[in-house]
């Protein structure tokens, strides 16, 4: 039996949310420097992750993603101060919720029915 997690998502009314896929999309820019490469990276489409970071950057006052146009050097994304701010918020909110969920999440699965042999 794997391991409980919890999967953070965190909505602010109707107008925005960040949940782990936004947040998977941030670190995945982050890395590779283009959105389109991120979006592959999670098996997204490139017009589906261009949707969400337009969503992000329309919630928060500053936008947490900035894209460069090709050209000679190519184009690309990256994100801002404010976008690893947000990242990095998120990030040690799930390690806080994690650790203090971590003794009921246990006991909940303590409390499942065995389904090992169950396909």
């Amino acid at each position: 039996m794997t391991s409980p997690y919890l999967k953070v998502r965190i909505v602010f009314g109707k107008q925005a949310m960040l949940g782990p896929g936004k947040a998977a999309l941030l670190e995945g820019i982050s890395q590779t420097g283009s959105i389109s490469a991120a979006g592959r990276g999670m098996g997204m489409s490139y017009k589906r992750a261009w949707m969400l970071v337009e969503e992000l950057n329309k919630a928060f006052r500053e936008p947490l993603v900035e894209s460069m146009r090709g050209g000679a050097r190519g184009g690309g994304a990256r994100l801002t101060p404010a976008g690893a701010v947000v990242l990095d918020h998120y990030r040690r909110l799930e390690d806080i919720m994690a650790e203090a969920g971590a003794a009921r999440m246990a006991e909940l699965q303590s409390m499942l029915r065995d389904m090992s042999e169950e396909t």
